[in-house]
């Protein structure tokens, strides 16, 4: 077991995108890649239509003069796009992915553990396995909002919101540990409450984790990857914290 320190996001992540080269591993990867590959073309190909169209409209709206500043839009769309497009596109790829994350987390722990307690795979057990998984990112999704919509009330105080940015950050930290380290942890049902209370006994470690997964998933195209990666990890963060 590598002596990972408190701070193992990194190393965690790291060996999660190597298991991803096993075989046995690269059907439920390419599968949920694909999908979310299609999604990610398809979101941001309607996002630029309707932006062009929207441009179109507000130049002939404006003087000739000022449509020398369309320059300045397209940076900004851009950036917007990135914004969005993490926390949109993350959100909707992981409930697309669930069914095929929790059964990687499966067979990356029998690779790690050398130990098979899991139904083999089917398309059967698959498609059973989808309303538990949808139950689960539905709970996640109930954990997230009403925090997020704290935020944004925090944002909008004048003299309080200067402390929203930091909690934002360290937030979506937080839930990029609860987002995969859960898929594992669903697999052992254990409880959604329980699951919670494992990781804040490990707050720094899952901080860590959720720290080098919050930066790789800004990344647009290479989040894809790293989204199959990060539950690879996840799994060998659950087995080896499990075992300490």
């Amino acid at each position: 077991m590598p002596p990972y320190p408190v701070l193992s996001g990194p190393g965690y992540l790291r060996e999660g995108l190597q298991l991803l080269m096993r075989p046995g591993l690269r059907l439920f990867v390419l599968i949920p890649l694909g999908i979310n590959l299609l999604l990610f073309c398809a979101l941001v190909g309607l996002a630029g239509h309707e932006f062009g169209l929207w441009l179109d409209h507000l130049k002939s709206s404006f003087p000739g003069w000022l449509s020398a500043l369309q320059w300045l839009l397209w940076p900004l769309f851009v950036l917007l796009m990135v914004l969005v497009i993490f926390f949109t596109f993350t959100m909707i790829a992981n409930i697309i992915a669930a069914p095929f994350n929790g059964f990687l987390a499966e067979k990356v722990e029998v690779v790690v553990t050398g130990k098979d307690e899991f139904p083999a795979f089917s398309w059967k057990e698959l498609i059973e396995m989808v309303p538990r998984t949808m139950s689960r990112e539905m709970r996640k999704l109930g954990y997230y909002l009403p925090r997020a919509l704290g935020l944004v009330v925090l944002s909008f105080i004048p003299g309080v919101n200067i402390i929203a940015a930091p909690l934002w950050v360290l937030f979506g930290v937080w839930m990029m540990a609860i987002q995969y380290i859960d898929y594992p942890a669903d697999n052992h049902k254990m409880s959604w409450q329980d699951m919670l209370a494992w990781l804040r006994s490990r707050r720094w470690a899952c901080l860590s984790f959720g720290g080098i997964t919050y930066l790789v998933l800004l990344i647009p195209l290479v989040n894809l990857v790293m989204m199959p990666a990060a539950v690879a990890g996840a799994t060998l963060f659950w087995v080896r914290e499990r075992q300490r």
